[in-house]
């Protein structure tokens, strides 16, 4: 089996370029949790403490045995994909556990990735043993329908970041890279269930270009919403909702700073932050 790259989740990557795209484009919701079912997961506490507890595990493993985030996003999006098209049994926590381990483990069958399932197991007390997990893998492969090479916000990056007309490499590694980190912080978010790959991965480099570039925004805003593949009015939605994640991000880092500083601890960071915004084009978007 080919090497599985979630920026390039086509094997027919390498012929026709047009063509790939327009691909992309007409199988994204394949790759989807069930529309039907997206609504329930945010309105339902069950469901969204289901979700929360899976991933907690994947993200725990993730860590825990250092496997890379893309390998966790896309047991994530494994997992969502699942639980939208199966009934979740209450009170059974064991069940959530083997469902969550077992799309950590197609992940990484899927990424390549070497991780041992019983060494982290071990750790958290419990195990399931080989033949379990491998019966679990036939139930989710059913489920999904054998479609593992998912088409994720990635797959979209490269093609949307071709809007920006500005011939600077190193510039558009920074924007994708940024673009990456949103992506992969703003799954964790429920909301952005109802909303298709392409529609975040366009958001995410949105988001990226109004922080890192602020007065090419607007040029880049209005090339990406041009794009016939999109919703405009779905894409601000996306947009907005992905821009509430990376502000709640901040947030976070600022409560972790005012919690621990002492008076001259915060003078000393206010300076440095004075400092750095001469610099820093994400701070100094921040603040404004």
């Amino acid at each position: 089996m080919e090497d599985f790259d979630l920026e390039n989740p086509l094997t027919s990557f390498h012929d026709n370029q047009s063509e790939t795209v327009s691909s992309l484009f007409s199988t994204e919701s394949d790759h989807m949790p069930l529309e039907s079912t997206c609504e329930s997961f945010k309105t339902k506490d069950f469901n969204v403490s289901v979700r929360h507890e899976s991933i907690s595990l994947i993200r725990k493993a993730q860590f825990s045995c250092e496997i890379d985030p893309f390998t966790a996003y896309l047991a994530v999006n494994y997992l969502d994909r699942f639980i939208s098209r199966q009934e979740m049994p209450q009170g059974k926590a064991w069940i959530l556990k083997l469902i969550s381990l077992t799309c950590l483990s197609l992940a990484a069958k899927m990424k390549k990735t070497l991780f041992c399932l019983t060494d982290f197991q071990s750790e958290e007390g419990f195990i399931f043993d080989s033949q379990t997990i491998r019966r679990m893998e036939l139930v989710i492969l059913g489920a999904l329908k054998w479609r593992m090479r998912s088409v994720t916000p990635f797959a979209f990056v490269c093609f949307f970041l071709s809007f920006f007309e500005v011939n600077d490499p190193p510039l558009k590694r920074v924007l994708k890279a940024r673009a990456t980190e949103i992506i992969l912080k703003a799954q964790n978010e429920i909301k952005l269930l109802q909303y298709k790959p392409s529609l975040i991965g366009a958001s995410a480099l949105l988001s990226a270009c109004h922080e890192l570039l602020p007065l090419q925004y607007p040029c880049f805003q209005k090339a990406i919403s041009s794009c016939i593949y999109l919703d405009k009015e779905k894409l601000l939605d996306c947009y907005n909702l992905i821009q509430d994640v990376v502000i709640e991000g901040y947030d976070s880092m600022f409560d972790i700073v005012s919690s621990s500083d002492t008076p001259v601890n915060v003078l000393d960071h206010h300076c440095t932050s004075s400092e750095s915004e001469k610099t820093s084009p994400r701070r100094g978007r921040r603040r404004k």
